[in-house]
């Protein structure tokens, strides 16, 4: 997606309300652990210096999506275009602690006390926008390495961990920095690797060596940005089954509901075949309940069955 700097954009579609059912009983507590919380406006104002302006879902609509599939448990992500304010989601943390837990943004000035009273209200990490395709940044309001590295002493104190949003190939400079901060890493989308680039692709590779050391964990979301097209999200196998042969246990799986930045209602996923393709990616039912629950559980610090 370009660049956008002059204008905001506006994200016309909704999700959908109709899906495909996922054709398999998902697990007791299973958790979409990526997800984001728009409006109402009135109450939740966006940003004014944002790069999309998405429609509004609620709270409420969000729980509606955990039903509706068959979720229980959900993690809210700040999304950028709040910049730095965290109140819808410290609201929603707050009217539901035993559903939810959240990843909130914070600038380098941000003190240790908030992290904690924070942390105690359920943000169990801190969000870093480091995704940028040549050297250009994708959007507005991102909180960089610098303040990553500035909070690294903070997060380590609070028990967060740091929720990063970086294009894969970048990890071939980015690992010894991330690893250096001696706080667990989450990359986000899988790396947010375009098909084009393959699965052989250095820094992907990176990515698969951090989650078999242990030192990060990935999301397996973001097929319908990564795909090339390919029906069911085919073209994302071989890059699914790299990072599940790195380590199962440092995996959970996130639909990015509500699914901004699609201006065709026909682009917008249908959330059942996503679902359908992590059956595709991890048949042996025991590991797939783990993605889906145990591994969000360990991560995100909820009670386990």
């Amino acid at each position: 997606m370009p660049a956008i700097q002059s204008a905001i954009a506006s994200s016309c579609c909704k999700p959908r309300d109709a899906f495909t059912p996922p054709g398999y009983a998902l697990p007791a507590l299973a958790c979409d652990s990526h997800a984001h919380v728009f409006g109402p406006f009135q109450r939740f104002p966006l940003d004014e210096n944002r790069s999309y302006t998405p429609e509004e879902n609620s709270i409420e609509r969000f729980r509606w999506h955990l039903s509706r599939l068959g979720l229980q448990r959900g993690v809210l992500v700040t999304a950028s275009a709040y910049g730095l304010n965290n109140s819808i989601l410290l609201d929603a943390l707050g009217r539901y602690p035993d559903q939810l837990r959240g990843v909130a943004v914070a600038d380098r000035h941000t003190s240790i006390a908030t992290l904690i009273a924070w942390k105690e209200t359920g943000v169990r990490g801190l969000r870093f926008n480091l995704y940028s395709i040549s050297g250009q940044k994708i959007y507005r309001n991102g909180v960089g390495l610098e303040a990553l590295e500035a909070l690294a002493p903070g997060m380590r104190e609070a028990g967060m961990h740091a929720q990063i949003w970086v294009h894969a190939p970048d990890l071939v400079e980015l690992e010894p920095r991330f690893r250096a901060l001696r706080v667990p890493v989450v990359i986000d989308h899988m790396g947010r690797m375009n098909v084009s680039y393959g699965a052989d692709n250095p820094g992907f590779l990176r990515l698969c060596a951090m989650l078999a050391d242990g030192v990060a964990w990935t999301k397996l979301s973001g097929a319908d940005r990564n795909t090339g097209g390919q029906p069911g999200y085919r073209d994302i196998d071989g890059f699914a089954a790299r990072l599940i042969a790195a380590n199962p246990e440092r995996l959970v799986w996130g639909s990015d509901w509500p699914h901004i930045n699609y201006f065709k209602d026909s682009d917008v996923p249908d959330d059942g075949i996503l679902l359908q393709a992590l059956k595709r990616w991890l048949p042996d039912g025991t590991r797939r309940n783990a993605v889906l629950a145990d591994n969000p559980a360990t991560l995100y610090g909820f009670p386990m069955l």
